[in-house]
């Protein structure tokens, strides 16, 4: 039987094409490997490159996304269960070890595994043996884990979100794919090869990219990593034989706002509107306020004598407070803010006094009467 070929991955930068070495040279060692990376590096692909480089490349190959089950769904894909471990169990299933047997077993996104199903991996790496969920046999079998995970184990493992023992068994070899920003070299290689790629699907030729493409796929920071340019690349290819399909002129593939963020558009949700909404809030209960003073009189618009509305208005504001305070001048001074000594100044330059006299300077109670004048 021929060896089928590894899948093939795309690079020609010096960080990537270490990795691959790395990967060539651990898949000769039939130990645990982790491979660690951010979401979209291809972490599938290097498990899938490790076992078909494998002695095991005859054998089977069986992939589990930890992070797409609940935990006691987790523990029965993984292990098994007989009939009647658990409500709708009618018969009796192998789990994937079973059914990887001789050959890999890929645990993605390990690191959701409930410490309860890492105790049963533990012991999986260690004897190579565990019973079904349910089952009070002893099952034995041969599999090489590969594992990835785009989190920090270690730093789980220190707060004891999962196991260290397990972490120690799993990380015989550790794979850290680069990001797709520290490989800039390998972005139009990349590029390319999705762009023709969805050509020769859609039976059409790729027409190349335009320099504000390279120029845009050169610039972005790819959080995505691969993924994210696959689909970036591939979307706008699609759009832009599409357009001259329909009669736009030939041309190379653009990269718009549009091709590079497909949830880029005016009509955007500000917000998720399929949230729940709040809890109404208690209505505070209305708080006093004191009233606002009454407004002053504006001064009037246009050409004045400055000296004259400021006159006028001080005039009006003392005359006010007087009448407010029922002539007593001391109140009528707190009631403007002033000093006794500021509102005796202002009543004696307005002409406010007795006849044949100044008013009273006791303040207590006495009547400021019509201002001179």
């Amino acid at each position: 039987m021929a060896a089928p070929s590894p899948p093939e991955l795309i690079g020609q930068s010096a960080t990537w094409l270490e990795t691959l070495e790395r990967v060539s040279l651990a898949a000769l060692v039939e130990r645990p490997i982790l491979v660690i990376g951010e979401r979209g590096t291809g972490k599938e692909l290097i498990a899938e490159r490790l076992h078909y480089l494998s002695p095991r490349w005859d054998k089977p190959f069986v992939k589990v996304n930890c992070g797409a089950l609940s935990q006691d769904l987790l523990d029965s894909e993984l292990f098994g269960h007989e009939a009647g471990s658990f409500t709708g169990a009618t018969k009796r299933r192998q789990g994937r070890f079973e059914q990887a047997d001789g050959g890999t077993l890929f645990l993605d996104e390990i690191a959701t595994a409930s410490l309860q199903v890492q105790e049963k991996l533990l012991r999986v790496v260690e004897y190579g043996e565990f019973q079904r969920l349910g089952g009070e046999d002893t099952i034995t079998c041969d599999v090489r884990i590969v594992a990835a995970t785009n989190v920090d184990l270690p730093a789980r493992a220190a707060d004891g979100r999962f196991r260290a023992d397990l972490l120690d068994r799993l990380a015989f070899d550790v794979i850290t794919i680069a990001p797709l920003r520290a490989r800039p070299e390998d972005v139009m290689l990349l590029a390319d090869y999705f762009g023709q790629r969805i050509a020769r699907e859609l039976e059409g030729d790729f027409p190349g990219w335009a320099r504000e493409a390279l120029e845009a796929m050169c610039d972005h920071d790819w959080p995505g990593n691969v993924r994210e340019l696959r689909n970036a690349a591939e979307r706008a290819t699609f759009r832009t034989m599409a357009a001259q399909a329909n009669g736009a002129a030939l041309g190379p593939v653009t990269l718009s706002a549009e091709n590079l963020d497909p949830f880029n558009s005016p009509w955007r949700p500000a917000k998720d509107m399929t949230r729940a909404p709040e809890a109404p809030r208690p209505t505070p209960a209305p708080v006093e306020r004191p009233a606002a003073p009454e407004r002053a009189e504006q001064p009037p618009t246009g050409p004045v004598d400055f000296n004259t509305v400021v006159a006028e208005f001080e005039r009006k504001l003392i005359a006010n407070a007087l009448e407010a305070c029922g002539n007593h001048q001391k109140k009528a001074a707190d009631h403007l803010g002033l000093s006794y000594h500021q509102m005796r100044g202002l009543l004696r330059k307005y002409g406010y006094g007795r006849e044949g006299g100044e008013t009273n300077s006791s303040g207590s109670g006495n009547e400021a009467p019509t201002p001179k004048g």
